[in-house]
């Protein structure tokens, strides 16, 4: 097959394209050799300054996600071997467990003592089968103290939730009927460094709007006793409560 001719006015060979480009720059050779207008020249600048910015701007975001990547990694490894500095605070943020476990007490006191006709679950007539049935859900054996002694008998009890896990709460009334409850339940008490739980904490008063509390941890089992009663009135019965368990 034969190749077309080309036309007459393009170049067949290298040097006939050489040889036009410089006609080409001859023809406006007055224009190049003018100099750069300034107004171009500062938005050329401008340009140049927002592409360095917008460039410097994708580095920066590079090394701070390669930064972000250390830090995540390092404190991963932290974690991971039990070191992490965090630890100490989240151990303080649980401090208050019996603070709280008294504040619950007080809230079931305020609820249910008032009540006439429900103030408990199971009725003390059934007191054998209200002690198994709390201490099954509670994971503990109970035992429900004898305040006869004291001019309080055993109303019954009720199965309550809290902060950490089951509670029970057991009512008493005297013949005024003033009423009397005792409210306890394992708390989340770390073990020590011989590996047993906590012992135990003297008795601690917490008076509130509400009702006065006396309460106590022992082996890792939290009591409260509460009564809108004098402060001396309430230890005395707190202490023989903690005589009998």
């Amino acid at each position: 097959m034969r190749t077309p001719p080309l036309p007459p006015d393009t170049p067949a060979e290298p040097d006939d394209w050489s040889a036009q480009r410089e006609a080409l720059r001859a023809l406006h050779r007055e224009v190049l050799a003018e100099p750069v207008p300034p107004a171009m020249q500062q938005a050329a600048e401008r340009l140049a300054r927002r592409r360095a910015a917008v460039e410097q701007r994708a580095r920066w975001a590079t090394w701070g996600g390669m930064a972000a990547a250390v830090l995540v990694a390092f404190g991963v490894g932290w974690i991971a071997n039990g070191q992490w500095q965090a630890r100490p605070a989240i151990a303080l943020a649980k401090a208050p467990a019996a603070q709280n476990f008294v504040r619950e007490a007080t809230a079931a006191y305020v609820v249910y003592s008032p009540e006439k006709r429900h103030p408990v679950e199971v009725a003390a007539s059934e007191q054998q089968h209200l002690v198994q049935w709390l201490s099954r859900r509670l994971d503990r054996p109970l035992k429900v103290p004898d305040l006869s002694a004291q001019g309080y008998a055993l109303v019954g009890g009720r199965l309550l939730p809290g902060d950490d896990g089951a509670r029970a709460q057991f009512m008493f009334e005297n013949a005024a009927g003033q009423r009397l409850t005792l409210y306890l339940g394992a708390l989340d008490d770390k073990a020590t460094a011989t590996g047993r739980p906590s012992q135990e904490t003297a008795f601690r008063f917490a008076s509130s709007d509400a009702v006065p509390s006396f309460y106590w941890v022992d082996r890792g089992f939290g009591y409260a006793l509460s009564a809108p009663l004098a402060r001396e009135a309430l230890l005395s019965l707190a202490t023989e409560v903690y005589r009998q368990l």
